[in-house]
């Protein structure tokens, strides 16, 4: 066995995030790629980015404040848009749910990476959370700019923003290593993830808070990765709160041990992808 291959099976806390580091210029080429192909030969290009989220956050707004004069009971949220606190929450699901999409792909659609023996295939997940991160930016001040119309009030804690999403895109990469390395063995996880990521946003305080739920489930619904983080969302851009610093520190750890076992596992499966692919 080689020396090459020995060292691929190995993974430290460090190396999960090294790419940010060591292979910062490739990872920045593969990110600008990936927002730019997003838009290439349509004619409005990356002026999308901006309008899709508007157009988005506009339609929740007429339909469920307009339309159905939905309220969402909390305290400090009875007056807000139904529409602004809706898409707060669709911010959180698509910056979880489009890495989760793309990664699963992300070495069955590059091929031509796999063959390159230098290449660090382990950035893939990294770059797929970059351009998820980059459209939940976008969508993030879209939000700010649209209650700042509607005559909602912007508290302070909105700039805790940044916080509140890391554990989120730790996990995603984590997950991204792990959903990506298998499948190249079963194809069918790339079909399955599209299903999972569907029922991620109906199990999911999304469209209704948390205490509307049975009791039993109240605590059950917390298993989805996403719940925790919209609930903190809210939290810093609705209604004005602190987010819970103890809950998202044990969720952090959580994700950093997400993120080393799935780079563990994807070292372990890539010796064989050439084989495969």
């Amino acid at each position: 066995m080689s020396e090459q291959r020995i060292e691929s099976y190995s993974a430290s806390l460090k190396d999960v995030f090294r790419p940010l580091t060591q292979h910062w210029h490739l990872l920045l080429q593969l990110s600008k790629r990936g927002i730019q192909s997003r838009y290439r030969g349509s004619v409005l290009g990356m002026f999308w980015s901006l309008l899709t989220p508007l157009l988005m956050l506009l339609v929740y707004s007429f339909v469920f404040s307009v339309v159905f004069k939905a309220k969402w009971n909390h305290p400090g949220a009875e007056d807000a848009n139904f529409g602004v606190i809706l898409f707060s929450g669709m911010i959180i699901h698509a910056l979880f749910s489009e890495p989760m999409v793309l990664s699963s792909t992300s070495i069955t659609s590059n091929t031509q990476y796999v063959k390159k023996v230098v290449f660090p295939l382990e950035i893939m997940a990294w770059s797929t959370i970059i351009v998820a991160s980059f459209q939940a930016l976008i969508s993030f001040i879209i939000l700010i700019v649209f209650m700042l119309f509607s005559g909602m009030t912007i508290h302070p804690t909105i700039l805790l923003f940044p916080l509140v999403v890391a554990p989120l895109i730790l996990f995603s990469v984590g997950l991204g290593w792990i959903l990506s390395s298998l499948t190249v063995f079963v194809r069918d996880i790339a079909q399955l993830v599209g299903i999972v990521s569907i029922i991620a946003l109906f199990i999911s305080p999304v469209f209704y808070p948390v205490d509307r739920l049975p009791l039993v489930w109240q605590s059950l619904i917390y298993l989805n990765p996403i719940s925790y983080i919209v609930d903190q969302m809210r939290r810093i851009s609705i209604y004005g709160e602190m987010p819970d610093w103890a809950g998202l520190g044990i969720y952090t750890l959580v994700a950093l041990l997400v993120a080393w076992l799935g780079l563990m596992l994807f070292q372990r499966l890539r010796t064989g992808f050439a084989d495969v692919l």
